[in-house]
């Protein structure tokens, strides 16, 4: 259908102006579809996702219908969270800019009942709330559905999937027989249409084709990784790009709380969002993220729904989602106002086929990489500081350091030197002398011995039984820290000063990686592939 522009759509001059000052002069698809039926006072089932901007698709039918004379309630809608709430409700808000006889009220959990019992009180002709929470609204009294004349469920397989199905049909059979009915929804499941058949009169069903799911602007990309490699996968590939906003999907609650907490452990500015949280918390993590004091948002995908931010330019699936709609919603989180955005996603084994399926779904090719290697995020992060150098020596007043520098010089250090040596303790984090063994460990002149198919390297640890460290201590710090099994772990040679472990060659990399700070029975130790000359000798072996 062709797009419409909004001054040919019959609208009040008031809501045409204020839609003109959001910056929109032409209908989106769903917009140009389903205006012109709603405002005709069509019942319409609307298939479509986050970002087609089906929010105005009926909040603007819905303003104009609306007899602001009648203080009484005459439209209701409900959402699934808190978050998708207030978002609808702050949409509504814009199309009002010149309209000030109509109120809208939003209700949800985690507000105070109270204000939200004044707000009704004053009259509100337009209600958003989440099913509880107007459920309990119409308990007491404060919420009356007799006067209701348009319904509108958004997203409303997120509302069944959270539940909310008995809640959404007692509140149904509670409005008046005569009255509009709007069921916004990703999904068409059978639940979902058997709610269309109870409570809609003869609904027109508007959909946006599937090309238009995806956004052109995103890049897409998956890496092959192991289940415990993630966490490394995910912090490389962050220190590389560098972005200043970037969100991480998880399937699950406790997989947000863990992924935040590794984050924070490592030094980033992360933050979980989850359906655990409470609003409060919600709301100050949301504010953190919008103003930049975090960058890294790690949410499930309930939670993320209504999340508004525009200058997100990295998402990441840290699990692959569970449906191809959910990859849709998720990846939609970036490439927004015209630009470009990356998606990321993690794959491990057989999710594979679920990747495939999501191509298929969206009809675009998600394309496989490598893993940028240590050494690439070394050079990226000495790229960015030294632009950091550029930008302060052409911008800055450096009269003060120039005089410290001076005073280096006349005790006769060469200037190149001084910024040498500058360069190697401020970079002194980014570089580390076994970053290229970790990605691609030469084998060659290491002893790999072991039969039946398992072959084994010996590693040096830098304390022994000096330090009353024990073999079990050993396989501890290797079992917390890399999260290899005791099990998988061969013979472990201590020495008063020094230990050997013989390990898998498939753990090298983790061990070594996992285990470069760290410390056993309060001694911080150094740990490397054990060099032949270093494995000779007896100790005890557990």
């Amino acid at each position: 259908m062709e797009q419409l522009l909004f001054k040919d759509m019959g609208l009040s001059q008031e809501i045409l102006q204020a839609v003109l000052d959001m910056g929109f002069d032409t209908a989106t698809p769903i917009q140009s579809q389903a205006i012109p039926l709603i405002k005709n006072g069509k019942d319409i089932i609307g298939q479509s996702q986050t970002g087609t901007g089906k929010t105005a698709a009926f909040g603007i039918p819905c303003l104009e219908r609306i007899n602001p004379d009648d203080r009484r309630l005459q439209a209701l809608i409900l959402c699934p969270t808190r978050e998708l709430a207030i978002q609808v409700s702050e949409e509504f808000r814009k199309l009002l800019k010149y309209k000030d006889n109509i109120r809208v009220v939003p209700i949800y959990g985690g507000q105070p009942i109270d204000r939200q019992i004044l707000a009704l009180k004053k009259g509100a002709q337009v209600v958003i709330g989440t099913p509880g929470r107007v459920m309990d609204h119409m308990r007491r009294r404060t919420l009356k559905m007799e006067t209701v004349q348009m319904m509108i469920l958004d997203e409303a397989d997120e509302m069944l999937d959270m539940g909310f199905r008995e809640d959404i049909e007692t509140i149904l059979v509670k409005i008046p027989e005569d009255h509009q009915t709007l069921l916004f929804s990703a999904t068409l499941s059978p639940e979902i249409l058997d709610i269309t058949k109870r409570f809609q009169r003869n609904p027109e069903f508007v959909k946006i084709v599937r090309k238009e799911l995806t956004v052109p602007n995103i890049e897409q990309y998956y890496f092959d990784v192991k289940e415990k490699t993630k966490i490394e996968a995910l912090v490389r590939i962050i220190d590389v790009y560098m972005p200043h906003l970037a969100m991480v999907f998880c399937n699950t609650k406790k997989r947000v709380d863990d992924l935040v907490e590794l984050l924070q452990s490592r030094g980033y500015f992360a933050e979980g969002l989850h359906g655990d949280l409470k609003q409060a918390q919600r709301d100050k993590v949301m504010q953190k993220f919008r103003n930049g004091t975090i960058q890294i948002l790690v949410a499930t995908d309930v939670a993320a729904r209504g999340i508004d931010v525009d200058d997100i330019d990295v998402v990441f699936n840290y699990d692959v989602p569970q449906d191809e709609e959910y990859y849709v919603h998720r990846i939609g989180r970036t490439g927004r106002a015209g630009k470009n955005g990356k998606a990321f996603t993690f794959c491990v084994g057989k999710e594979i086929y679920r990747l495939r399926d999501i191509m298929r779904y969206t009809k675009t090719k998600i394309v496989q990489q490598k893993l940028p290697t240590l050494s690439e995020v070394e050079k990226m992060k000495t790229k960015i500081f030294l632009e950091k150098i550029k930008e302060t020596i052409e911008e800055s007043s450096l009269q003060k350091y120039r005089h410290l520098a001076e005073q280096l010089t006349e005790e006769n250090y060469d200037p190149l030197d001084i910024a040498a040596a500058l360069l190697k303790h401020t970079l002194a984090d980014v570089r580390t002398d076994d970053m290229d063994i970790l990605d691609d460990i030469n084998f060659n002149g290491t002893e790999i011995y072991g039969g039946n198919g398992e072959k084994m390297v010996r590693l040096f640890i830098s304390a022994g039984k000096k330090s009353k460290i024990r073999a079990k201590d050993i396989v501890g710090a290797i079992a917390n820290e890399a999260g290899v099994p005791g099990k998988a772990l061969g013979a472990i040679d201590l020495f008063d000063d020094y230990t050997f472990v013989d390990v898998p060659t498939e753990y090298v990399k983790d061990i070594l990686q996992s285990m470069k700070h760290c410390k056993i029975k309060n001694k911080r130790i150094h740990i490397e592939i054990a060099k032949k000359e270093k494995g000779k000798g007896k100790g005890k072996k557990r």
